[in-house]
């Protein structure tokens, strides 16, 4: 019998990974590797198997002894974990098999990887392990049309610990009908959105509730609402699902703003258990989503067009969460109090907000590419980084994106608070959604966000907590959790700029060496003791970074190295021409 190791790499810490907030309840991740536990479900029954998430324990010399073979699933943000875990298996001799997102666009770019088997894998996939088993498997497997999504099988949540995610995931459809000239999804999964049928999503539903799966269920679609006819037809079905069962599950997925526009739709999902949906607003500057063909996010004749459909979303029951963007052609000086007023004003408490990337494949890089705007910059390790030449100054970019984060996630989340405070005025969500907690539960969980927030928060979040307490007292549960993803918000905006201004500070020492150390110098010992302050300065600045905010894949030790060298570089050639 094969043992086959499913190994999903580390995901640095982002926004979305709400590492922070999960800390204050023992939770150690928000989702669970979906695509690794799908393909799980591909295998033969003659195949041992065994799921590591490098995000809740480590990967073991002992899971690599055990192991035949190591199939990974990665996104971008993985790539550095990947390399590691590329590298341990090469030093075993565990042969690795690589697919998902990034290696379908990048693979090129990945080496010691055995197999790659590419794209949607449920036709091909068989055709893999039987080669493998036949000895004849080939380098590379790519699937280049769009496979029905209704072959897509139950994943297998049993090889997983459910009760250390904060949220399960679902899928039921891929592809996306717009056409935004960033975004890679509609590259990967098509412009016609293939959906599963409701009896197999209700299966998957039933898999986690008899796993004893209770709370969220995240449904993982790029836009839940791309094919509005099989999503109608859908949501009657899970809402006689989880009357049924009293409810175990709340749901959240991913729309278009589009959303605001169909009521019909937008009560079937609350009554289907939906209270959250993520939006890609990006910017409230409708000439730079019309440059970027975000056509959906605009409309003629009505200037404030996503200020109404939030509002709308929020008051039909279900809160919204936004994705940002700061880099975008079209977009002035302005759009950095813009975005401010745009979510205070909205009440949008959950707001990543990014720097855009040209991301391979898609028309936004096609066109970087022929305007000649492309730079040689590594993408998805350092959140301030650039891979294209902005329209906008760089250094205004940068400072003002700083600014925003600054200003959305505050030292004190003065702002947070007043942004959550704004949504519970206008967010009504639906009753039967509404579980009851214990006096006991909500007290823990409030001295659990209490006992992490820094000396500065706690006034204003005991001030928000009283508010709500005495205007909102449903909502107390929900402003205890959002409480948690400001701490986490907070720390993340934080580290962020922590790891850009060190590196700042190293392209700014540099130039200061050059400066100082002309070409022909007298004293040879004068470079020396130039050389050893500056790597004094680097290495207390370095230091100073908290611990907290390091990771795989940070670049930092690599640019304080690389700063070294160049220092050396600098000044060992005039002290050799002294010393001559």
């Amino acid at each position: 019998m094969p043992n086959a190791l499913l190994v999903y790499p580390e995901q640095p810490p982002t926004f979305w990974g709400a590492d922070y907030a999960l800390e204050m309840s023992g939770i150690k991740a928000t989702f669970p590797p979906l695509g690794l536990l799908t393909i799980a479900a591909m295998f033969p029954p003659r195949y041992a198997l065994r799921v590591v998430d490098m995000n809740v324990s480590a990967l073991q010399d002992a899971d690599l002894e055990w192991a035949d073979l190591v199939f990974t699933s990665t996104m971008i943000t993985h790539h550095p974990s990947l390399l590691a875990v590329i590298e341990r298996c090469n030093d075993a001799g565990v042969p690795v098999v690589a697919g998902g997102p990034h290696p379908t666009t990048f693979h090129e770019d990945i080496a010691g990887v055995d197999h790659f088997v590419l794209g949607e894998v449920e036709e091909i996939f068989a055709e893999f392990l039987r080669d493998l088993e036949e000895g004849s498997a080939k380098p590379l497997y790519r699937e280049t049309g769009k496979p029905a999504v209704t072959l897509t099988p139950v994943p297998r949540f049993d090889l997983i610990d459910m009760n250390i995610y904060a949220t399960m995931s679902v899928q039921f459809s891929r592809g996306c009908p717009f056409d935004c000239e960033f975004c890679d999804i509609i590259k990967l999964y098509g412009r016609v959105p293939r959906t599963k049928s409701p009896e197999q999503v209700v299966a998957e539903l039933d898999s986690l509730y008899r796993l004893g799966w209770r709370g969220p269920v995240f449904l993982v679609d790029d836009n839940f609402i791309g094919n509005k006819r099989d999503a109608m037809n859908l949501l009657p079905v899970i809402a006689a699902w989880q009357k049924a069962r009293g409810y175990p599950f709340t749901l959240i997925t991913e729309a278009s703003a589009n959303l605001a526009l169909m009521e019909e739709l937008m009560d079937a999902m609350v009554e289907a258990g939906f209270d959250t949906v993520f939006v890609g607003i990006e910017t409230p500057n409708p000439e730079a989503l019309l440059k970027t063909k975000k056509q959906q996010n605009t409309s003629k004749g009505q200037e404030n067009y996503l200020f109404t459909a939030v509002r709308k979303i929020q008051q039909h029951g279900m809160q919204v969460q936004g994705g940002f963007i700061l880099g975008l052609d079209g977009d002035g000086e302005g759009v950095f109090d813009a975005q401010i007023e745009f979510i205070q004003e909205t009440g949008i408490p959950v707001a990543p907000l990014y720097l855009l990337t040209a991301l391979k494949g898609t028309d936004m890089y096609e066109r970087m590419k022929s305007e000649k705007r492309l730079l040689e910059t590594p993408i998805g390790t350092n959140a301030m980084s650039l891979n294209f030449r902005t329209e906008m100054n760089y250094k205004t970019l940068i400072e003002g994106y700083k600014r925003v984060i600054a200003s959305l996630y505050d030292p004190t989340l003065e702002n947070y608070f007043r942004r959550c405070l704004t949504l519970f005025q206008h967010w009504k969500p639906a009753p039967h959604l509404r579980k009851s907690k214990s006096e006991n539960e909500v007290f823990a969980a409030l001295m659990g966000v209490r006992r992490c927030l820094s000396a500065r928060q706690i006034p204003v979040f005991s001030k928000f907590i009283d508010q709500v307490t005495r205007d909102h007292p449903r909502m107390l549960p929900d402003a205890i959790y959002l409480a948690a993803m400001g701490h986490h918000f907070e720390r993340i905006g934080r580290q962020q700029i922590a790891i850009h201004d060190f590196l700042s500070f190293l392209r700014g020492e540099l130039e200061t060496v050059r400066e100082a150390i002309p070409g022909h110098i007298s004293d040879a010992e004068e470079p020396d003791s130039r050389r050893e302050a500056s790597f004094e300065r680097a290495q207390g600045r370095y230091e100073s970074i908290p611990d907290e905010f390091r990771y795989r894949g940070d670049g930092l030790d690599d640019a304080l190295e690389s700063f070294r060298r160049a220092v050396d570089a600098r000044t060992d050639e005039p002290a050799r021409a002294a010393v001559a």
